[in-house]
């Protein structure tokens, strides 16, 4: 008995494309545009409701006046944790934690107008809510 080994041919297909050199690319054209003016609210509060309500009415506001907009984006929750004795000397075992919660927001709108720029400074929201504003 003679044991025979048999090759296995790969298709035709697969040869050619094998065969051909890779050609290089051209480089992708850039937009000759001008820069999209942004103006990016991020919005801080330590309660979440108080936070979307403000939100809210920023973008009611905004659209108000047929801004795009684009968002809002949560981002992550900021925590600060502080821990402290209950009380001194010996019970150092004893301790309290107390946390605070920091909630953001990010609201980008597109290419604002004078009247939406002069519309979102006029707006009043609710304390302890903080806001910053940005032109990108």
């Amino acid at each position: 008995m003679a044991t025979e080994k048999k090759e296995k041919k790969a298709p035709s297909s697969v040869k050619a494309a094998e065969s051909k050199p890779a050609k290089p690319r051209a480089p992708r054209a850039k937009k000759a545009d001008a820069p999209v003016a942004r103006l990016r609210i991020k919005v801080r509060a330590y309660e979440h409701k108080v936070l979307d309500a403000s939100v809210k009415q920023i973008l009611d506001t905004a659209l108000r006046y047929d801004a795009k907009v684009a968002g809002p984006i949560p981002l992550p929750t900021e925590i600060k944790k502080y821990t402290v004795n209950r009380s001194t000397f010996i019970y150092k075992d004893a301790r309290e934690q107390f946390e605070m919660r920091i909630h953001k927001r990010v609201i980008d709108i597109l290419d604002p107008t004078p009247k939406v720029i002069e519309a979102l400074t006029n707006l009043s929201l609710p304390s302890g809510v903080t806001i910053d504003v940005k032109m990108a």
